[in-house]
């Protein structure tokens, strides 16, 4: 009772944590203190200082007004994109999954051919033909994640869909997008929502990462991903240019897996 308790506990904390980090990035400009693309030649490569509390970059610009917007811009994407992917992936493999036959074989082997090929090597394959830039990366990533999504909401339909409910269900004259709305989601969501909640530490590393080598969200925009890119060259004579964006990538990825864990454990109490 006490474990189950300080579970419980534990994870409204982290879930509190979670929350006000999205939040403290919604409502970022108030806390910037200065105007992140505004440069100053004249402050070129600062040291923490009053005006610039985590110093400046090679061109001026306020690092710690740079990382608050950039984590806008790191969360709405990391959101944003595995929404659009839950979405798609999960009508994908509901649709695979009640249809069988020809439909469901064509949609299992295009994913076996997404699934072939190293999932970061071809996301960058695809952005590299495409160009760099926020929407390519988001295309790209949406060609290779949509298949985990479409698998697992197809294994898990295909294991209700001749269950005891689901026959009552056709006898009682439900239609095929009711038996769906009715019988197949509420029975399936839970490990679906899991698997979004630990993909986002992941999809925020992968987004990053892109940006990390170019092929993401380009200057001047504030991303971490491409901060870090930029302050390589400044390590030894201006170490915060690196060491600020990147705690903040691990400080966030770390609340969001953390979470994730959580709600594996809570929605998925047979997971060991």
């Amino acid at each position: 009772m006490k474990s189950m308790k300080y579970k419980k506990t534990t994870f409204i904390i982290v879930l509190s944590i979670a929350i006000l980090t999205i939040l403290f990035a919604i409502i970022a400009p108030i806390f910037a203190p200065n105007d992140p693309l505004a440069t100053d030649f004249v402050r070129i490569l600062e040291e923490p200082s009053d005006q610039y509390p985590l110093g400046t970059d090679q061109v001026g610009r306020c690092i710690c007004s740079r990382i608050l917007y950039g984590a806008r811009v790191s969360l709405g994407m990391t959101f944003l994109l595995l929404v659009l992917l839950f979405i798609l992936g999960v009508v994908i493999g509901i649709v695979a999954g009640m249809a069988n036959g020809i439909v469901d074989t064509i949609i299992m082997r295009a994913s076996d051919i997404v699934l072939s090929f190293p999932g970061l090597i071809f996301a960058i394959a695809i952005v590299g033909m495409l160009g760099p830039g926020m929407l390519n990366t988001i295309i790209a990533l949406s060609v290779v994640w949509w298949t985990k999504y479409a698998r697992l909401a197809r294994v898990l339909v295909m294991s209700v869909k001749n269950s005891e409910y689901m026959d009552a269900g056709k006898m009682a004259g439900a239609g095929r997008l009711k038996l769906i709305s009715h019988y197949v989601l509420p029975n399936i969501i839970s490990p679906l929502i899991v698997q979004f909640a630990l993909d986002i530490g992941g999809m925020m590393l992968t987004l990053s990462g892109l940006s990390f080598l170019g092929l993401g969200v380009q200057q001047p925009t504030p991303e971490w991903g491409n901060m870090l890119s930029e302050g390589r060259a400044y390590l030894q004579t201006a170490p915060w240019l690196l060491i600020y964006p990147g705690l903040a990538i691990f400080i966030v990825v770390a609340i969001f897996n953390t979470l994730g864990d959580m709600v594996r454990d809570i929605l998925d109490p047979k997971h060991v």
